[in-house]
């Protein structure tokens, strides 16, 4: 169960929703009207009562951070009514104060930016740990210190979001995917294919099959480079990883073909269904990656469908694995799309 299933119910007619929301284990309706905010339901309405004053606030704050006119002085209001020891939640404290910092790092202030989400992020493990915030506020942090050029902290915030520690498998599968770039910038190879493994794993468990198929894709190209057949499986690999004492060499990246290929035909399987669409960056990348595993039998049927194609770059590609007369079809389709589009 989750929050769009309860806004989906809702849509459908359903009004009893506190079944739901027992099923899903959240105990507040704040998070599904947030979300009906975002997919412009009218279940928004229908919760404002069973909100508290301090939830009411901050609905009102993610709707001027939606209208794009949120500001210091009315996250201060909201701030007001979470800290009155007659509406008091220590646990929306922790999540404006985020906002307070997330709206200081937009108007440059890096040092109140730093505060408060540090703030935010402690008092939030402490009353709610491995909460929907709390998991925001981690997110937030460690994006912070990527975007002032400190990713040895990011790393670190990212280490913070333990897989057996009651986080949210989305929560989890964002979290590795970014420390997987991060270590792929430090050259650190088998650090980022594991991060990058347990993304796409924790993805596939939260549904998100977009973020699967993202970080499947980042799995399958840095592993792609680093194939040996007497490698274990990597799901037994990270099992046995452990952290390295200080002068330990780090483990040397192999990776047994039938995990890249598996890894790769799922994500194939899973993209978005289809072929047209004027930009599909998602079949570009897996069509370059199966060119480099020698596995273009996945695409077969795309091969044989140049008339769904839109995305001149895709046909290219296609082209560049075809032969013969397959690869002047697809050179011709190229062409074809870039002539409707200059028309």
């Amino acid at each position: 169960m989750n929050p769009e299933e309860i806004i989906s119910a809702y849509e459908n007619g359903e009004r009893n929703l506190e079944p739901l929301m027992e099923k899903m284990g959240w105990k507040s309706w704040l998070g599904v009207a947030e979300l009906g905010l975002v997919m412009q339901s009218d279940i928004v309405e229908f919760l404002e009562d069973k909100l508290t004053p301090a939830e009411a606030k901050v609905l009102d704050l993610v709707k001027m951070r939606i209208a794009g006119n949120i500001s210091i002085d009315s996250i201060e209001e909201a701030l007001e009514i979470a800290r009155n020891p007659k509406t008091r939640d220590l646990a929306l404290e922790g999540r404006l104060r985020m906002e307070r910092g997330l709206v200081h790092f937009e108007n440059g202030d890096i040092e109140q930016a730093r505060d408060d989400l540090t703030w935010a992020e402690t008092r939030l493990k402490s009353v709610s740990k491995a909460s929907r915030d709390h998991d925001i506020s981690l997110l937030n942090k460690a994006a912070f210190h990527i975007s002032i050029d400190e990713p040895m902290m990011a790393l670190h915030v990212h280490g913070e979001i333990s897989r057996n520690a009651g986080h949210a498998n989305e929560t989890i599968a964002i979290s590795r995917i970014q420390a997987s770039r991060i270590h792929l910038a430090f050259g650190h190879m088998f650090d980022a294919a594991r991060c990058a493994f347990n993304a796409h794993a924790h993805a596939i468990i939260a549904k998100q099959k977009e973020l699967a198929v993202e970080s499947g894709a980042i799995f399958v190209e840095i592993s792609s480079g680093f194939l040996n057949e007497e490698a274990e499986k990597f799901a037994d690999q990270i099992v046995e990883a452990k952290p390295l004492s200080a002068g330990e060499a780090a483990p040397i990246l192999q990776v047994h073909p039938s995990d890249a290929y598996g890894v790769l035909e799922w994500c194939v399987d899973n993209t978005e269904p289809g072929y047209s669409g004027e930009e599909r960056p998602d079949l570009r990348a897996l069509v370059m990656l199966a060119k480099r595993l020698e596995k273009t039998d996945l695409f077969t049927e795309l091969l044989s469908s140049p008339n769904q194609v839109e995305d001149a770059l895709l046909a290219a590609l296609c082209a560049s694995i075809s032969e013969e007369d397959d690869a002047k079809i697809w050179t011709d389709r190229v062409t074809e799309i870039m002539t409707i589009r200059d028309v």
